[in-house]
This record gives C-alpha cells, structure tokens and sequence, in this order.
C-alpha cells in the first residue's frame, strides 16, 4: 500500500500548487492497489468539489497566467510547461504575446484569478478565442467555468501520469 507521503508526492501536483486535494483524498481512505485514472480523478475531483469556495479560488488562484511572466522567465510547472508548450503559447510573436498580456490584466482584474483552460488539443487561436469571449462572462459563471477547467487539467495530468506507468 501507498503511503501519504509518496500519494501526496505522486498527485500534490494535479490540480496546480494545490496538493491538499492529495492529502484530504489519502485523509479520507482514497488508496488501494488499483489507482486508475478514472478512480483517482473522480476522488480528487470530489474533494476539489467539497472545498470551500476560498480553497476553491486558492486553487484558481495557484495557476499561472498564459504565456506570462512565469513562462517568460522560466518558473512554471513542468507540468505546465509541457502543456502551453503544446499550444504553441511558448511561440508566440510580439504582436501576439502583447495581447495575451493585455487580456490576462483584464481577466485578473475582473475576476481575481488567472484565466484557465485545458489547452489539449488547442492552439493559440483558439485560445485565444476563448479568452476574449469568456471575458464578458459574469464572475459566478466564471468561476464555474474555470473550476471545470482545472478538473480538465487534473484529468489530463492524471492520465499523462498514469499511463506513463
């Protein structure tokens, strides 16, 4: 059996700098000899889901911005890396860079976290797109749409995790 200590290490990371949805899940019983992607998200999905609405935020909140500073200087997640990366966000010309700096200022200042989005499968464009429609969307349905954005995550993380295994 897993102990806390090497689950916490193994998934602190799927939802971003957030690992006590790990903690809570071992806390609450969540281990046993077959974690398969599906078992383990559904259970860090419910824990992320019967957080408070600060922790929820603080989770939000631990994201990084898109093609921002962090990216620029190197700091983020390799998790995150790989996946702006894949997205080609890592390439992105001056003219480009400058606008997604403009509407990340616009969305934190609105909403108070940084814009979030499962960016699998998805390029700049389409990003892009994204952003400038979900600016106009209210705090409350906001705050919903990027919660099913970080379980997005958390699932592709999990299965990127698991079937390395």
């Amino acid at each position: 059996m897993i102990s806390r200590s090497e689950f916490v290490s193994r998934f602190g990371g799927v939802f971003e700098h957030s690992p006590f949805i790990a903690e809570r899940a071992y806390d609450d019983g969540f281990v046993g000899e077959k974690l398969t992607v599906d078992r383990v998200h559904t259970e860090l999905v419910a824990i992320f889901r019967a957080a408070s609405k600060e922790e929820r935020l603080g989770v939000l909140r631990a994201h990084p911005d898109l093609a921002g500073r962090l990216a620029i200087s190197g700091e983020l997640t390799e998790e995150s890396k790989k996946e702006q990366a894949s997205a080609g966000l890592d390439r992105l010309n001056p003219e480009e860079h400058a606008r997604f700096t403009e509407l990340n200022a616009a969305y934190t200042q609105k909403f108070g976290f940084p814009f979030i989005i499962a960016v699998k499968g998805l390029n700049k464009d389409d990003i892009l797109a994204a952003f400038e429609k979900r600016i106009d969307n209210t705090s409350d349905e906001e705050f919903v749409t990027a919660a099913a954005e970080v379980e997005k995550i958390a699932l592709l993380r999990l299965t990127s995790m698991l079937s390395e295994t």
